[in-house]
């Protein structure tokens, strides 16, 4: 059975496995950039450079952000092209973002390096963390590119039917970032710039590698030098559909921002510095459900595009109760070992690791709840519908917590700060779930017409054949 009649005929409970084990692996994965980082130069370098990384944090969302914007857009779009049978539409659509993948983190990288102290000041370095956040943030820019590309084409491989090579892609980058940050940071010296080397040196390797899949492997979608001319119509559809995840990303900037300066004023450094342990946390208890979503993600668009309407429900049924049940065990772990986790960034430092401890307790107190959240979130992406899906995902990141981020503060200090993330969980699934009820009933209204279709096609069938 080939990936497009898989997708078509497939049990789903099989299909949710075979696509969302590779992407939660690769999703975990690619979060360990960012935990590596940070394991490194706080036990290599020192508190003040976990500050650093934490200061350059929104810059990175914001490649991720674009990253997002082509990647998951493309995406959508080529596994429903495939799931209608227009392999060339999906060619074209591949080219036109790898085109874009390449050019739009270049036009940040340019902003960037006109305005590197302001922009970092911006993002709440002090005078002490700017030269460590200068210092790791310039070596990434200068490879933005291809980062992107290793992050946004692997989403094309998830969507053609292969996860695995997926998977690959991104286990591969994260080995050699391990290794080459072991070597740089505790072997040779080199501090927060050979962190950042290893990080970009992953990324190389696996930009070529994808390349090369698309390029010469065994690929459905094929990179032509002939569809890489950038067609409006196309750019359209794939930003329109990928804006969602690119204003969910550039509202976790913001939010990152806020969040940055709100530390400071509070806390200091060493909240800053707690902050960064508690947010690659999050990074790697949200990448799991993340993978389940991105595994159901070409199940969805392709019996959505094919009118599957049954086994679209059934998918994104399945793949909340695997996402709840993901994060309701990840709460678990870090409320029953929160100060073994926090010493795993932390070298001697007593009132930094009872500080970090005690936000993880507060900070992850209602995360069962993203579980449902999320991946109702992303199913609005892969059924094309980019107004809906940017609603859910800015709820919870831009139009709860950054408010609440600036109110609760002031009654409650740092601890307000704290209390925000959870708070803020239970009131976006509760507009998730009012969303989703009503697309729900629309699944239904469509399902009941394509039934009638069908059986009007075969009486008509039937009259035709007696006759």
């Amino acid at each position: 059975m080939n990936s497009t009649n898989e997708l078509r005929n497939g049990k789903i409970s099989t299909l949710l496995w075979k696509f969302s084990w590779p992407a939660v692996i690769a999703m975990l994965v690619n979060s360990m950039y960012n935990i590596i980082d940070r394991i490194f130069v706080g036990r290599g370098v020192g508190s003040l450079a976990i500050a650093a990384t934490t200061v350059a944090f929104p810059i990175m969302l914001i490649l991720m952000a674009v990253s997002a914007l082509i990647g998951v857009g493309a995406t959508s779009l080529i596994s429903i092209r495939l799931g209608e049978k227009r392999p060339e539409e999906a060619n074209k659509i591949a080219g036109n973002a790898t085109v874009l993948l390449v050019l739009l983190p270049l036009c940040i990288s340019i902003i960037y390096f006109l305005f590197s102290t302001p922009i970092l000041t911006f993002f709440g370095a002090s005078a002490e963390v700017l030269p460590y956040a200068k210092a790791f943030t310039n070596i990434i820019m200068m490879a933005s590119s291809l980062g992107s590309i290793s992050m946004g084409m692997v989403n094309f491989i998830r969507a053609e039917g292969n996860p695995r090579m997926s998977m690959y892609t991104q286990v591969i980058g994260t080995i050699i970032n391990v290794i080459l940050n072991y070597i740089f940071v505790m072997k040779l010296g080199f501090g927060i710039r050979g962190s950042a080397l290893a990080t970009v040196c992953g990324q190389i390797f696996s930009s070529i590698w994808v390349l090369t899949y698309f390029l010469f492997g065994p690929s459905i979608v094929k990179i032509k030098l002939k569809n890489l001319k950038l067609q409006k119509n196309l750019v359209i559809s794939i930003m329109s559909i990928g804006f969602a995840p690119f204003a969910m990303q550039l509202a976790n900037s913001l939010q990152n921002t806020i969040l940055n300066k709100a530390l400071m004023s509070y806390g200091g450094d060493m909240a800053l510095s707690a902050m960064g342990i508690v947010g690659s946390i999050a990074t790697l208890m949200f990448m799991p459900i993340l993978g389940i979503s991105q595994g159901a993600q070409p199940i969805i668009g392709f019996n959505y595009g094919a009118k599957e309407f049954s086994r679209v429900k059934e998918a994104l049924k399945k793949a909340v109760i695997v996402g709840i049940i993901i994060a309701t065990f990840s709460t678990v772990v870090v409320h029953l070992w929160p100060t073994q986790i926090a010493n795993m960034f932390i070298n001697n430092n007593p009132k930094l690791t009872q500080l970090t401890a005690h936000a993880i307790c507060i900070f992850f107190f209602m995360f069962p709840v993203a579980g449902f959240q999320i991946v109702c979130s992303q199913y609005f992406q892969a059924v094309g519908k980019p107004i809906q899906s940017t609603i859910l995902g800015l709820s919870r990141q831009l139009f709860l917590l950054v408010p609440l981020l600036l109110i609760l503060p002031h009654f409650w200090g740092i601890e307000g700060i704290w209390r925000t993330p959870p708070i803020a969980d239970i009131l976006a699934s509760l507009i998730t779930g009012i969303v989703v009820f009503f697309e729900m009933k629309h699944i239904k209204e469509k399902e009941n017409e394509n039934e009638k279709e069908q059986l009007q096609s075969s009486t008509f069938d039937s009259a035709i054949g007696e006759k």
